[in-house]
């Protein structure tokens, strides 16, 4: 297992502390847990952004698309948990 050295301020580094206490948690095991949810987070978000991209992309080659009322139907009667068709 690699090892990374940190900086901390006293002051974060009694807040981190205190935190992993109140969790049960040791203050590493606090910290690696951060890393691990914050990387997670900027995966889920540069997926997002990818497939955001892709699909603007796709609309622009294609010019197909499903209007507003379409969509809005399909998810209200998602919401209501009937399986309508979806919409193209």
């Amino acid at each position: 297992m690699g090892m990374t050295t940190i900086h901390l301020d006293e002051d974060l580094e009694a807040r981190i502390a205190a935190a992993a206490e109140r969790e049960g948690k040791t203050a590493d095991a606090f910290i690696v847990d951060a890393i691990v949810h914050a990387l997670a987070r900027s995966e889920s978000d540069d997926e997002f952004q990818r497939q955001a991209e892709e699909r603007w992309a796709e609309l622009r080659e294609t010019a197909k698309s499903v209007g507003f009322d379409q969509a809005r139907a399909y998810l209200e009667a998602r919401a209501q948990g009937q399986r309508p068709a979806r919409p193209y």
